[in-house]
């Protein structure tokens, strides 16, 4: 039982340096609070602002941002690490934490003059983001005016600033443009919006903004960061050469590799002390089916991590090299983040019908897991049958119709 745990855990590549194992360690070392607020945090829609304060204080809001500003400058696989770390003891704390650490990323693509109006004036700042655009944009002196509604902004509670998709037409109504944009909070407002039965602990709320100025500088041709082209002069930065498409997509499936371990340890856990109703089996453990289907469970949760940990680590090794992956590659990494939702949801699936009906009683952690992962999976990007469709198009070299953002 202790060896696929100790897999987990030792999954830490031997060159990740040391600053980055220890944020890995304080992650764990902040679980048992996590785990004490999960409840609270799903019943109140909102990560506890206990585990934020505790998260910051630990110094993991920074994983990502550049040295220059006090930050740790991450790799993909130390980004996936903590968030999974985090997400074995809430999903919806962790999804924040992972969402903010992936703007972090985003905001060191940016001019220099954006990211020191974010991190220069506040090293502690923290971004949350949506991708998805307005098209409700006038373009003025010195950069746009835009307005609109931006769901769901993941975090958005926690942060100080926001990364907001737009969309700039020309005169004649054609697509001139489409940015990620760079706002004060203080210059937008929140509408409570986040109802739903999943992932409920992250808070993500819809932004709201009404003729809100962004300069120039502070806008992200998303485009041309698909292409590989970013705004940001310091190019000897290695953790900010990593493909965008990539990245945009591996960012978001961290805490579930967290959630699917949290699942598997507790059926385990609990086996010796739970029966089988309704047949001979006094303990789970004693049954053969039970004992396949914690192995099926196991194998595709160790199958998540070895997927998602060969598409991080392919990522930092291209940054390395400061070489561009190749199309087929982009595409891949996007399908290799369904299949890792797949796996996880699947297998938590096979844990639920191992451990029983009880997994849905409201005092079980099982049911809130379940809930979180199987929302989580849906996120637009991870969606499986989009990016096997994207790859099988790439395979084949059928024109990719579908979206840009590979």
């Amino acid at each position: 039982m202790g060896n696929i745990f100790d897999n987990f855990e030792l999954s830490i590549r031997n060159e990740t340096s040391s600053p980055l194992k220890d944020l890995v360690q304080r992650a764990q070392g902040l679980q048992s609070l996590l785990s004490k607020n999960a409840a609270e945090s799903d019943r109140n829609r909102r990560a506890s602002e206990e585990n934020i304060e505790a998260i910051a204080e630990a110094g993991l809001f920074k994983l990502m941002v550049p040295k220059r500003y006090g930050g740790y400058e991450g790799t993909i696989r130390s980004h996936l690490e903590v968030s999974a770390t985090l997400g074995e003891a809430c999903g919806g704390t962790s999804w924040v934490v992972s969402l903010i650490n992936g703007c972090a990323w985003f905001t060191g693509l940016f001019p220099k003059q954006a990211q020191d109006d974010v991190f220069g004036a506040d090293p502690d700042a923290r971004v949350s983001g949506v991708f998805t655009p307005t098209t409700q944009v006038r373009r003025v002196e010195g950069g746009l005016v835009m307005s609109g509604k931006w769901y769901f902004s993941s975090g958005s509670l926690h942060a100080q600033w926001a990364m907001l998709g737009c969309v700039e037409h020309d005169e004649n109504g054609a697509l001139k443009a489409q940015y990620l944009a760079l706002v004060p909070m203080s210059e937008l407002t929140i509408e409570d919006t986040w109802f739903t039965t999943g992932m409920r602990g992250s808070g993500s709320n819809c932004i709201v903004g009404k003729d809100v100025f962004v300069p120039d500088y502070r806008l992200l041709d998303i485009m041309a960061a698909v292409r590989g082209e970013y705004s940001t002069p310091f190019k000897e930065e290695v953790a900010y050469r990593a493909a965008f498409g990539p990245v945009s997509s591996i960012l978001l499936i961290g805490p579930q590799l967290g959630i699917g371990r949290a699942a598997l340890k507790y059926v385990i856990e609990k086996a010796p002390q739970r029966a089988i109703a309704y047949t001979s089996f006094t303990k789970q453990t004693d049954s053969t089916v039970f004992q396949v289907q914690v192995a099926e469970a196991a194998l595709k949760i160790d199958s998540a991590h070895l997927r998602a940990f060969h598409a991080a680590d392919e990522i930092d090794d291209l940054a390395r090299r400061n070489e561009s992956p190749s199309y087929i590659t982009r595409a891949r990494v996007r399908a290799d983040t369904g299949v890792v939702a797949s796996d996880i949801t699947d297998a938590l699936n096979t844990l639920i019908f191992a451990h029983g009906a009880g997994s849905f009683a409201e005092a079980s952690p099982v049911q809130r897991w379940w809930r979180d992962s199987n929302t989580a999976a849906r996120h637009a990007i991870v969606l499986p049958a989009i990016g096997a469709e994207l790859y099988g198009k790439a395979l084949l070299g059928v024109e990719n119709t579908v979206t840009p953002l590979v």
